[in-house]
């Protein structure tokens, strides 16, 4: 089970029995809209509240997951979920409609690779029949409460990122050696990254490090080739981000071919000008992972996935007391059956 310092194979390669994206109006102007279950058009989403709008995405996207898996909520184990409000309230709130045993995790947003690590660490080890991993952000609920509300209206470096509003979820299961779902076969999880950064509207900056050095743990874990994977998919480092990544990556001899990394931050909105350097939040890579993504493996576009989302470990408190900006990355791997390795971890 354990590969390395810090890795984990799944030896029974838990399946991804089905996801679910739920994303709002900015994400319909996206390239990857057709890859949404739902898309909103009004932000608010009839509720009182941006907060309890973000909640809604939430609930929906778990609920769509289930169906779309032929299921009930009572069937599922366990749900693992979080998100970037305080006490991570969207979860646990949603928890309380779903009524499930619930396990809440903030990793901000890396959260979505936290919790399908978990997920499918509990259904390997048969903790878990069915894991449901979620987590969500909102634009607006962010934005007023890491930055400034947006009626405020104040303008942003290039460097900043637009927030992404989208709920995102995986049912996790065992594997039933039929081949017809996305496995998860390996996951390492990330350390906390500090490199000194104290700008807030420079994400990507800040959390490229941490991305380098869970890629250089993965592909050690497990004695991977680099060229390994189809897609290496970072979460939310943005242009700017991703540009220093691959810097840091030539610098360190990761040798990840150029044409198969790419940026979920970047994906999600292509060329809208009004994103700045790209897409963030907890619903960014987790709403390329599990509705871009996952299509392209069900399609047979891609074999080999590795997803590596990314997290500003920040607070509003933090930034006020003038502390740095602690990072971390998480990645997941998600293959088809017939192209995920079999033993030790190691290609064949």
């Amino acid at each position: 089970m354990l590969r390395g310092h810090q890795s984990w194979l799944f030896e029974r390669q838990p399946m991804i029995l089905s996801t679910a994206a739920i994303g709002g109006p900015m994400e319909a102007k996206g390239p990857l809209a057709d890859d949404f279950d739902l898309l909103h058009a009004d932000i608010r989403m009839e509720q009182k509240s941006w907060e309890q709008a973000e909640r809604t995405l939430l609930d929906e996207a778990c609920q769509k997951a289930i169906e779309k898996a032929g299921l009930t909520k009572d069937a599922v184990s366990f749900l693992i979920a979080g998100d970037l409000m305080n006490q991570i309230i969207s979860s646990s709130f949603a928890a309380r409609t779903l009524a499930m045993p619930y396990i809440g995790i903030f990793g901000a947003c890396s959260t979505s690779m936290e919790g399908l690590a978990i997920a499918s660490l509990l259904v390997n080890t048969g903790s878990a029949r069915y894991a449901l991993a979620a987590t969500v952000s909102h634009n607006a609920a962010v934005e007023k409460h890491y930055r400034y509300p947006t009626e405020y209206g104040a303008q942003k470096p290039p460097t900043a990122q637009w927030t992404v509003t989208a709920g995102a979820a995986a049912l996790v299961a065992p594997n039933d050696g039929k081949g017809e779902h996305p496995v998860v076969t390996r996951a390492t999880i990330g350390r906390v990254v500090d490199m000194g950064l104290t700008d807030p509207f420079n994400m990507g900056a800040a959390m490229a490090p941490a991305a380098l050095d869970t890629l250089i743990s993965h592909f050690r874990d497990f004695d991977l080739p680099y060229d390994y994977y189809d897609l290496v998919l970072t979460g939310d480092l943005g242009r700017v981000g991703s540009r220093i990544l691959r810097d840091l990556m030539v610098e360190h001899g990761v040798k990840i071919p150029q044409d198969a990394y790419r940026d979920a931050g970047v994906l999600i909105y292509g060329d809208l000008p009004e994103v700045l350097a790209g897409g963030s939040g907890c619903g960014c890579s987790a709403s390329v992972a599990y509705g871009h993504v996952q299509r392209r493996l069900r399609d047979g576009e891609l074999r080999r996935v590795l997803v590596v989302a990314t997290g500003a470990l920040l607070s509003p408190i933090s930034y006020q007391q003038k502390e740095t900006i602690p990072c971390i990355a998480h990645a997941v791997a998600m293959e088809w059956p017939s192209a995920a390795c079999q033993a030790g971890g190691s290609a064949p």
